[in-house]
C-alpha cells in the first residue's frame, strides 16, 4: 500500500522526482525552504543587514560604525559583528600601533550579498512607506 503525501503524491513518486530533479539540476522545495530559513534568519536578525549594508562603502573602525548604525548599542554591535565574522561575510583587521587600529570590512562573500540585499530594500521603499513600516497610520 503507498502512502499519500498532503498533496496527493506517494513517497515512491516524491523520491523518484526529487532523484530526476537533483540529476536534472533543480532544488527539492524543502531544500530551498531550508536554505531560505537559514537565510532569513540571519539576515533577518536585527541590524546584521544594516552593518552590512553600511561595510559595502568601505572599512570602518567600530566608533565610526557605532555612528554610522544609528541606535545600536555597544553590546549589540559587538556581538552582531562577531556573528557576522563567524558567518565569514564581515573581517576584523588589526593594525598594529600605536595605536592599535581595528577596521571592519566584508569578505568577498559579504560583497556578494550586497545586490542580494538591494532587492528588499528598494522593494521597501516603493511598496512600505515608511508610516506602514514603522506601524504607524494604521487604524
Amino acid at each position: 500500500m503507498s502512502v499519500l503525501s498532503s498533496t496527493g503524491v506517494s513517497a515512491k513518486e516524491t523520491q523518484s522526482t526529487e532523484a530526476s530533479g537533483a540529476k536534472a539540476g533543480k532544488h527539492h522545495p524543502a531544500a530551498c525552504d531550508g536554505a531560505l530559513t537559514r537565510a532569513f534568519s540571519f539576515l533577518g536578525k536585527r541590524w546584521n543587514g544594516v552593518i552590512l549594508a553600511t561595510l559595502q562603502h568601505g572599512p570602518l573602525g567600530y566608533a565610526e560604525l557605532r555612528r554610522a548604525v544609528e541606535g545600536i548599542s555597544d553590546w549589540v554591535l559587538s556581538e552582531r559583528l562577531s556573528e557576522l565574522s563567524a558567518a565569514g561575510l564581515a573581517l576584523r583587521d588589526v593594525e598594529p600601533g600605536p595605536p592599535v587600529t581595528v577596521r571592519y570590512r566584508l569578505t568577498e562573500d559579504g560583497q556578494a550579498l550586497m545586490p542580494v540585499l538591494g532587492e528588499p530594500a528598494g522593494w521597501a521603499s516603493r511598496h512600505l512607506p515608511e508610516a506602514r513600516a514603522s506601524g504607524r497610520g494604521r487604524g
